[in-house]
């Protein structure tokens, strides 16, 4: 199962093992037992914008198409 980080306003964050299905609920915080918040953490944009890649031929991951036999 996966980890998901939560913090609790009393104690600070933590991390537990949930189910994905229950990531989003509040989760209990392990130290006073009050209820804590999921913590989401956005991804970092590494190449540039998207519109940075596109222009450049690059897809959304910032991969380029090299060529191969079966592609025209």
């Amino acid at each position: 199962m996966p980890v998901y980080d939560y913090a609790c306003a009393e104690c600070g964050a933590f991390e537990t093992v949930r189910r994905i299905a229950e990531r989003d609920e509040p989760a209990e915080c392990p130290r006073c037992g009050a209820s804590a918040e999921r913590v989401r953490v956005g991804a970092p944009a590494l190449l540039g914008g998207a519109s940075e890649a596109a222009s450049e031929g690059e897809g959304g991951y910032g991969m380029r198409h090299r060529g191969c036999s079966c592609c025209p």
